[in-house]
């Protein structure tokens, strides 16, 4: 488990997460004692009073949503160095307190897991046979094609991959998305930064975002698009909203990747935005799975968020991160992952197989710009459908479904 590995080689280990992803869960599975912030009252005043009191049990422990009381942080700190020990402590948070001069850092101290919601591999809904790891290496032998409907994908998609509703029917899976969206942006939102806000503005965000998922879309043009009977909403207001959706671990962005081109194209640098788990875009808009299936455009938009979450999950196993590619000739990349090494393959997401042969001639444009000689040959070049099998073209495209990937 890479947190036990985390706990052998840091004093300390902050789990990151949205709500309900299922971080308190995962600590309790090597936590031997712990303290709840989010409810305990009396350790949140110990806190203020006699941080050492809080901090005081068997090791190690669990100091859960810990920006509840951000003071604490300093003092898990210090604790560690006093104890000059390695798994003291395992912290968990919904939200990232805004940077503070008097909060010093962990470097060295305490070490960063994120976790995300679950990947289609963790609740069972791919067979694995297509690892990340092993196209990072160039290895790809194709695959067979796994049992799934479009309409069973789109059904997954509008779940979610979250831990706590793996029992629940669709019906009450969607109303449970929902009813989250609404907590964040009536409460939750205004306590990540302590800012009040308005909760029908955020509420017009969160929809323009849902509308304009896995674009770079501006500030500016969702201030426009969120913007009521009244006219367009402040961009910087918007960004504020932005900012403070990232600090819940709602919103994400998809950074640019920036490769060296032997072409005369010019990089675009904006990111893409994707919501954690593409579900909450769905609750966003108040969609079903039989609407969906009435849009296929749309739904191809929510596929690629479905992708990207699932690549950011497998590709973090190999300390790989997932960008996307975008030049000013309007030549876009949906995904590249490149590991530490400098290893990579680039992917285009298509829903459907009838869009397979111009995914496959955009990936042959953009290794032909690549400079090979700096960016290195791709391990694989791919595109990733929503069913079918996997194999190779004759150009050395590989195709394979996203039910078929895994770590």
């Amino acid at each position: 488990m890479e947190l036990s590995a985390r706990l052998e080689s840091a004093g300390a280990v902050l789990i990151e997460g949205p709500k309900a992803c299922g971080k308190t869960e995962l600590a309790r599975q090597v936590a031997a004692s712990e303290v709840l912030l989010d409810i305990d009252e009396n350790a949140r005043r110990a806190t203020a009073i006699e941080p050492a009191l809080v901090l005081a049990g068997e090791t190690p422990r669990l100091i859960d949503e810990w920006q509840v009381e951000p003071a604490i942080w300093n003092h898990i700190r210090r604790t560690v160095d006093e104890r000059n020990d390695r798994g003291q402590f395992v912290l968990t948070g919904s939200a990232a307190p805004a940077d503070d001069v008097t909060r010093h850092t962990g470097a060295g101290r305490i070490s960063r897991l994120r976790l995300r919601t679950m990947s289609l591999a963790e609740t069972g809904h791919s067979t694995r046979e297509v690892s990340i790891a092993s196209l990072l290496q160039g290895c790809f032998e194709g695959c067979g094609a796994p049992p799934s409907k479009l309409s069973d994908l789109t059904v997954q998609l509008c779940r979610g991959g979250w831990p706590g509703d793996l029992d629940l029917a669709d019906r009450a899976c969607l109303r449970s998305r929902i009813d989250y969206l609404e907590e964040i942006r009536r409460v939750d939102i205004s306590r990540a930064d302590g800012v009040r806000r308005d909760a029908d503005n955020v509420g017009r965000v969160l929809r323009s975002l849902a509308r304009n998922l896995s674009t770079p879309v501006s500030a500016r043009t969702i201030a426009a698009d969120a913007g009521g009977d009244s006219g367009p909403l402040d961009p910087d207001t918007v960004r504020s909203y932005l900012d403070a959706l990232r600090r819940l671990m709602i919103c994400e962005e998809q950074p640019a990747w920036s490769p060296k081109l032997r072409s005369r194209s010019r990089l675009r640098q904006s990111p893409k935005r994707h919501f954690v788990d593409p579900s909450l875009a769905v609750a966003a808009l108040g969609a079903t799975p039989e609407r969906l299936l009435e849009d296929l455009e749309y739904l191809g938009f929510l596929f690629e968020s479905l992708v990207y979450r699932d690549l950011t999950i497998y590709s973090r196993t190999c300390d790989a991160d997932v960008y996307h590619y975008r030049d000013n000739t309007n030549l876009e990349i949906d995904a590249v992952v490149e590991n530490r090494r400098g290893d990579w393959c680039a992917f285009e997401v298509k829903l459907g197989v009838g869009q397979v042969d111009s995914a496959a001639e955009s990936l042959l444009k953009f290794r032909e710009r690549m400079d090979l000689k700096a960016a290195g040959e791709p391990k694989v070049l791919g595109v990733i459908v929503s069913s079918g099998y996997g194999y190779t073209r004759d150009d050395g495209i590989a195709v394979m479904p996203i039910t078929a990937l895994g770590p």
